[in-house]
């Protein structure tokens, strides 16, 4: 059955914009091929390099252009973590610099818990369907996070134990946020959706949506999901301790 979406990505293929490019980074060959099948028998998706290992990917990366990488996070030589945090930090998280989807074997282990903390937009498990592959690839093209905001919170909270003390990380963009922005953030850090904040302020959901713009653009981030887990580190929002 062919579903609004799929005629949106069929339209976006026909009016000549540009497909998303993508690279896979794993170890395993006979995984990425079959990734490799799935991506290329879609129109707005280009599988444009494929890597190893985290220290192949950086040097793929310095001459071509990516938009998502699917990162393995178990590698020889650099893992997937590491290569994740160097990629964030070589592109500042910022407009052009490529998304990262973490692949782990376990949706709620210390692997995906560390790549979201590296600037990772989400994670996926690596038998996930083929649908919904596609669904999150095309989410952190488009700014999305694939993880939601109470999936990440159950992440950190797991980990507490290995989250910095309160106050132990700081961020310069936290003194440019306005009350009601910061207001939101920890609304934000808390899980709860546009329209659970909008009702929660007594505002509308295209002004909560401007806020959290605005925040992820003054503290040079690329998502909800970052936004938790920089409230995390700063302690604007405190670990409720073991899973």
């Amino acid at each position: 059955m062919t579903t609004e979406t799929d005629r949106e990505h069929d339209d976006g293929a026909r009016d000549g914009s540009a497909p998303i490019r993508v690279m896979l980074v794993d170890d395993q060959v006979l995984l990425r091929t079959g990734f490799r099948m799935v991506l290329a028998a879609q129109p707005d998706m280009e599988v444009v390099a494929e890597a190893g290992d985290g220290a192949e990917a950086l040097d793929v990366l310095r001459t071509t252009t990516v938009d998502v990488i699917l990162m393995d996070v178990r590698m020889p030589r650099m893992d997937g973590v590491q290569a994740t945090r160097l990629v964030c930090q070589e592109g500042q998280g910022g407009p052009g610099s490529p998304s990262v989807l973490i692949l782990t074997t376990f949706d709620l282990d210390e692997y995906a818990f560390s790549g979201l903390k590296a600037g990772a937009s989400g994670f996926l498990l690596k038998d996930v369907p083929p649908d919904e592959l596609l669904a999150a690839i095309r989410s952190v093209h488009s700014g999305d996070a694939v993880v939601a905001p109470t999936t990440t919170r159950r992440l950190l909270d797991r980990f507490a134990a290995i989250l910095p003390a309160t106050g132990a990380v700081s961020h310069p963009g936290l003194g440019l946020l306005t009350g009601r922005e910061r207001e939101v953030l920890l609304l934000v850090a808390q899980g709860l959706s546009n329209g659970e904040i909008a009702a929660s302020l007594f505002v509308s959901e295209a002004t909560v949506k401007t806020h959290v713009g605005r925040i992820l653009a003054k503290l040079r981030l690329r998502d909800r999901v970052q936004a938790v887990v920089l409230a995390y580190e700063t302690g604007l929002v405190r670990a409720r301790g073991g899973a």
